[in-house]
Order: structure tokens, then sequence, then C-alpha cells
């Protein structure tokens, strides 16, 4: 489906995620428009050039239109603009690009959208990516902010940049009475430009915190060779920047436009909102809907008895989830607890480099009787067989799967990032106080990951425990109603 003209009431801005890719966040977007069925949604999906289009979920029959925007693919100019007015028209964005890399303003978009909107149907890769007269404002631009660091990995990062900007400014979008976008980002770059152009109610809802898994992405980013990044000195320009320090206030900058643009800003925990309010946003504007889930659904799962000890990480096999931790705990755990059955649970073609680098660990570590790939499963079918749940994730938001195994009385160890260790130890406000509902431990450390399960595994006071805590505090505080209540009083609120 393309951009339409059906009645839409909500278009969502996603990135990356729903309809074509599976996991947390598109479970949850397909769970959001089946539940406000009063409503019809467009989605404006924001996909890499490469992206598979097949669905991996069918679309609810309030879904009235969706549109794919391809990041760094621009229309051809339909006509020609004179070397003069190319001339003009870079020499009046290169301000505004610049400013939009460092101190992201309002005003520096809006002029940016301006000057694209002059000669819009000329505004293609050809004028905005490829002419001479751009060339000149890049080597410009260069030498005002990073005369110091490689040209050809500048130019590079620079075209990645400014592709995914340009797309987002000049692709068609569908009317709505409100716009919600899941992330910041180029999901929230675009938001902020409907905000301008069309002066509708627009609202965020961050899972996890955008710029933050980018920090992480692009602090261990090879592909960014600058030793610069590696430079404490306090006297370097206030200009000069790294290549890290380019990307990273880039997509820094872009979640304050954001954020500027919101009526509210949502997110799933309270922890969430210190980085939210490091990155500009509004604290007026800041709100809390923690997720929830189906809790009798899971918690009439029998358990079965009779199978052998069983932990089971469930999550796409990519690297923000540290799966080369979960896998170097199982070396260690399966020296104390006998007859041991690790699940990795998720789809493994995301990132078919590490998945094969995580395959060669397992063989290289003996583990090919311990560790199984199982790929997406109907996790319903194998919670019955699973005694610990396993997140050893670098970062997360509120994990729906700690959830809905804590209703069916399953613990979780998890590494301390976003809200597992709410969900596991508790609110600061519970009443109350249930005590643990499994463990936390700390990052990328295969050996506490590895005490940890083996203390659940084996000492069963403490387990019984922990299964009886965790599936009361999902029943108490984390129940599906209140949360598909308070989007359809928002909805309601913006649309009215």
């Amino acid at each position: 489906m393309d951009v339409d003209n059906s009645k839409v009431n909500v278009c969502l801005l996603l990135e990356g995620t729903y309809p074509y890719v599976a996991g947390g966040v598109s479970g949850w977007v397909h769970e959001l428009i089946r539940e406000q069925s009063h409503l019809t949604f467009h989605i404006t999906a924001i996909l890499p050039p490469d992206a598979n289009l097949e669905h991996r979920y069918e679309l609810p029959e309030n879904v009235v239109g969706i549109n794919n925007i391809f990041l760094h693919q621009l229309e051809k100019s339909s006509g020609r603009l004179s070397v003069s007015k190319k001339n003009k028209l870079f020499k009046r964005l290169e301000t505004p690009l610049l400013n939009l890399q460092s101190r992201s303003r309002t005003r520096d978009l809006k002029k940016i959208m301006s000057l694209l909107a002059e000669d819009r149907k000329q505004m293609g890769s050809s004028v905005l990516m490829n002419s001479e007269e751009v060339w000149v404002m890049l080597v410009r631009m260069y030498n005002t902010t990073m005369g110091n660091n490689s040209f050809l990995d500048y130019f590079w990062s620079w075209r990645a940049l400014m592709g995914g900007l340009y797309s987002m400014l000049l692709a068609d979008i569908p009317d709505a009475d409100c716009y919600h976008a899941l992330c910041t980002g180029f999901a929230g770059l675009l938001l902020a430009r409907i905000k301008l152009e069309k002066q509708k109610p627009c609202i965020l809802t961050e899972h996890g915190i955008y710029t933050n898994e980018r920090r992480i992405e692009i602090g261990a980013a090879d592909w960014l060779e600058d030793q610069r990044s590696l430079n404490l000195n306090v006297e370097r320009n206030r200009f000069e920047k790294s290549l890290r320090d380019l990307w990273i206030e880039t997509f820094a900058g872009y979640s304050k436009l954001c954020y500027e643009a919101c009526e509210r800003i949502f997110t799933l925990y309270e922890g969430n909102q210190e980085l939210q309010l490091e990155d500009g946003a509004d604290p007026e504007k800041l709100f809390v809907i923690p997720n929830g889930i189906d809790f009798e659904r899971y918690a009439q799962i029998k358990r079965d008895p009779e199978h052998a000890p069983t932990v089971a990480l469930i999550g796409r096999v990519v690297p923000i989830k540290d799966i080369k931790t979960f896998i170097r705990g199982m070396a260690n755990l399966q020296r104390s607890v006998k007859n041991l059955r690790a699940w990795i649970m998720g789809p493994m073609d995301e990132d078919e480099d590490y998945y094969q680098e995580c395959v060669e660990m397992v063989e290289h570590s003996n583990l090919n009787e311990v560790v199984e790939f199982t790929g997406k499963v109907k996790i319903d079918e194998y919670l019955g067989q699973i005694d610990v749940i396993v997140l050893t994730s670098l970062s997360e938001a509120q994990p729906l799967v700690l959830l809905e195994a804590g209703a069916a009385g399953i613990p979780s160890v998890a590494t301390e990032v976003g809200a597992c260790r709410e969900i596991i130890d508790g609110r600061s406000d519970e009443s109350p106080v249930l005590g643990p509902g499994g463990l936390v431990c700390s990052l990328s450390s295969p050996v506490e990951l590895a005490q940890a399960l083996d203390r659940l595994l084996t000492d069963q006071e403490f387990y019984q425990s922990c299964s009886k805590t965790i599936r009361e505090r999902v029943r108490v505080y984390y129940n599906k109603i209140d949360q598909h209540q308070a989007y359809k009083d928002v909805y309601a609120q913006y649309m009215s």
C-alpha cells in the first residue's frame, strides 16, 4: 500500500520495525493497533535501502495504508537547476546543516525545509548528493569542523547522514489527525518536519532511548577508524570533531528536535526520563505508561516438572543483545549444572555475520549439546519447560519477555539495563515490598551470569520464592488493560 487519501486517525512513524521485522517493539505496535480497533492507522516505515519487505505480521483491518521511506534513496531530479541557483542553494544550506549536526534548533530545520521547498521537484540525488556545487559545500563543511580527520571517512559519513536527512525531508507523508513516532532518530526527525508542515498533534513513545543505543553502536563501530575520537585534550578547538562526535551529536540533535515537536513524550519507566532530560526534553511533557501483558493467558501455562534444567534467552541474535556473553556464561554454568539446556530463541537473520560468529563460539566452546538456536518460536509452547529467562542485553527498555515469563512463575536473570531491575526487584514505590523475582547481573559478565543462574537452579527455596514474587508483581503492576486504556485516552484527547 502507498500513501492514500483514506481517513486516517493515527499515522505511526516506525524505524526498522513493524511490519517487516519481528521483535518487542513490533509486537507492541501490532497489539496497539489491534486494541485501538475504533481508530484507523497508517504506517510510515523507515527502512534501509536493502530491507526485506516480507511482512512478519498480518496487518489488522484498521490499517488503511502503509508507505515505505528508504534511507538515502532520493528521487532523480525532474528538471535542472542552473549553476547559480545551486551555488546559492548550498551557500544558504550550509549553516543550518552544520547547526543540525551540533546544536540543533527548530529554526534550522525550518530553514532547510524552506530551501528545499523552493524548487522541490529539482531536489533529487543529482543535485543534493552528486553535483559539483554540493561537493564544494561538502569540502567547506569538512574544513570548518573536521579538517584534522580523514577526508575519505568524513565523505562517507557525510553522505550517509545527508542521505538520511534528505530522504526524511522529501518523502510524501499522509494526512492524519495525529502522528505517533516510536523512536527519535530518523523517525523523530520526520515527526519534527511533520509538526512544522502540518501543525497536527505529535506524540512520541520511546521504548529504549534511541541516542543511548546509537552511542553504544557508534562507540563499538570498527568502521569509524578515527583515532582522534580517543583524544581527550581539553585544548582541542571547540569546532573540531571526531567522526564519532559527528554521528552522536547528529542523532542527539534529531532527538531534541523531536522532543520540541511533541505534545507528550511517553516512555515505559522512570529511568528513561533521565536520559530524555539530558537530550533536551521538556520535563512537563514527560509521562510514563508501562507495558502490560495478558496476565491470565500466561498464568495458565502449566509447568512441566519432568525436564532437564533449562535456561532461555529470548531475543534477536544481534550484537546489542550480547548473545556472546550468554554463550560464555553457559560454558561456565555447565560445569556446575548437569544436563543443562540453553535455548537462544529469536530471529537469526537480522545480522547473519554476528549469528555465524555465535555459532562458531558454541562449537569452539564444545557447547553443541547444550546450546540450541531455535529461531523464532511461539513462546507459549516453550515456557512450560523453561526454568529461568536470561537477558544479557547491552540496552533494553521494558522487556515484555520478563513479564510474560513472570506471569508463568518463571524468574529471570538480566543485566541492569532499562526496566530490568525494576521488574525483578520492584519499583521504589512498591507497597508492600514483594522481594526479588530473580537476579540482576553486570553487563558483559559471563561469570556473574553463571553464578546467578547456578543459585536459581540449585537453591529450590530461593527459586520458589522468586517464582511466587515475580508472578504477583506482574499481576499487580503490569496489566495490559491499563496500558491500552491510557493510549485510548491520549488519542481521544489529541483527535478531539
